[in-house]
């Protein structure tokens, strides 16, 4: 089984890119062939500061490493490194009906953020198709409201198959565990483009002071909180045991606690549950040629099964 998975250097990995996607990612390494890529070609739609995009793609494969992903089990690489995948994305582009990207939700969610409404973000499925079909990927990882990506891939793959013959894998979705979910510091879902998030690996004070600023309401110390929508809880729940989060819940209930008391049982428990990745960080950092040295071998990786996809359709579309 062949997976594949991308994340986005627009920002630092946060709480929710870990336990949505670095966590299951690292546990399905275990499982089958993974290919996790860096996509920073898809990061050119929102980041337009070079020194950023540099920094960052940098930052998450450190990150990645540091939380175990284990570059001998997968392939960890940055999506621009794969000099292919432009290319299939223009090939791909010719045959993709206007209509299928035009009822992509992605593309109006954005613009309803205010992005710029460019070509490459109303093309965003496209190039993500490209990243999936050109390595014979047999599943994918998303969420739910990332499905609909995943099924313009496999219509765009019928198409091809449809006009030139076998040329394409159709790959399967799988569905992420929505219970991952993290809630931000504003009650909504983590995301970057909230600005809510909480970044992995903040220094102590900084961490401290996001997670001492996550929004609550006025119920009075000697009242019972509510548990529902509580994103204290809500991150709690994934860093603490079950004993100590059935012990915090009940303190939401009993009342004669405030919040900035849960807020500091929250931040202890961010603070030990990343110790061990923290340092495991500093080692990797330390070693700049081998983070590099691990990105390149694994584009080399990556290269070598896209090659004989894209021969494959040059052959059928006429290109060779």
């Amino acid at each position: 089984m062949r997976i594949l998975s991308g994340i986005q250097p627009t920002g630092l990995p946060h709480l929710g890119n870990y336990f949505g996607m670095m966590k299951p990612a690292i546990e399905l390494q275990e499982k089958g062939e993974a290919l996790y890529f860096i996509a920073d070609l898809h990061a050119l739609t929102t980041v337009r500061d070079p020194e950023a995009l540099r920094r960052n793609s940098r930052e998450i494969a450190i990150d990645f490493l540091a939380c175990g992903l284990d570059p001998v089990k997968a392939c960890l690489f940055r999506q621009s490194e794969i000099v292919c995948i432009p290319e299939l994305a223009w090939i791909l582009s010719t045959v993709t009906p206007m209509g299928l990207l035009e009822r992509c939700h992605s593309y109006k969610d954005k613009l309803a953020k205010g992005l710029h409404a460019s070509l490459g973000l109303f093309s965003y499925p496209v190039l993500m198709a490209a990243d999936i079909l050109a390595y014979d990927s047999d599943v994918v990882p998303v969420g739910r409201d990332q499905k609909q990506h995943l099924e313009v891939t496999r219509d765009i793959a019928v198409k091809i198959n449809e006009l030139y013959g076998d040329v394409f894998k159709l790959p399967e979705p799988m569905i992420r565990d929505e219970s991952a979910a993290i809630p931000g510091t504003d009650g909504s879902k983590m995301s970057k483009s909230y600005g809510n998030t909480v970044e992995l690996f903040l220094e102590e004070a900084a961490l401290k002071k996001k997670i001492m600023g996550i929004q609550t309401d006025s119920t009075p110390v000697e009242s019972p909180k509510p548990i529902e929508n509580s994103a204290i809880l809500g991150i709690y729940r994934h860093v603490a045991s079950p004993a100590d989060y059935a012990m915090m819940e009940a303190d939401f209930l009993a009342g004669g606690k405030g919040y900035g008391d849960f807020k500091k049982r929250l931040f202890t428990a961010v603070w030990e549950n990343f110790a061990p990745m923290r340092n495991e960080r500093k080692r990797i950092a330390s070693d700049p040629a081998e983070v590099d040295r691990i990105l390149k071998e694994g584009a080399v990786r990556a290269t070598a099964l896209a090659t004989p996809v894209m021969e494959r359709l040059r052959q059928a579309i006429g290109l060779k």
